[in-house]
């Protein structure tokens, strides 16, 4: 398959089954976001795989948006490690570094036939201090995945796209 067929396959999936992701797929999917360039390869990306039934209650406790996926993935950077622009005050990488690797995760996953949907309503600083992520870490999104469940279809806008000159200028 090539990229475009890839990236036309992949879509937010928001109903998962229960069959496990078997750990050979899950790593395959996790090595393609810590193979994701990053600014200055300063890698500042943090990703927790929640597997276990105790973390899986904390994260359905704090958003409806879990989906009943078998894992979640919290995608968060460390304040730390982030490049910081030296131009410009408060310019950073991390957000950005995380949407890299978010991004490789999710297109890797529809090659492997696993659904992933990106998930932002969720409260962050409640959700890492839930499971315990270090203050120095900013959690920026959750990504369950998994199979997705029989009845799993994109939304119906999933293939409504703006026109290249709706979103391109040239100057």
């Amino acid at each position: 398959m090539d990229f475009m067929e890839l990236a036309k396959k992949r879509y937010s999936v928001r109903s998962f089954s229960a069959k496990p992701i078997e750990e050979e797929k899950l790593n395959a999917v996790l090595e393609a976001g810590n193979i994701a360039p990053t600014a200055k390869n300063q890698q500042p990306q943090r990703i927790y795989a929640i597997k276990s039934p105790e973390n899986l209650e904390k994260i359905h406790s704090l958003t409806s948006c879990h989906y009943g996926a078998p894992v979640v993935l919290l995608l968060a950077y460390d304040k730390n490690e982030e490049w910081r622009n030296p131009l410009e005050e408060g310019v950073h990488s991390g957000v950005e570094d995380v949407s890299i690797v978010a991004t490789h995760i999710m297109l890797r996953a529809a090659e492997l036939d696993l659904g992933t949907v990106w998930v932002n309503m969720f409260p962050p600083t409640e959700t890492g201090k839930a499971l315990g992520i270090p203050e120095n870490e900013v959690p920026v999104l959750l990504m369950p995945i998994g199979y997705p469940a029989e009845n799993a279809v994109p939304a119906p806008g999933h293939t409504n796209c703006k026109t290249l000159s709706d979103t391109v200028k040239t100057i």
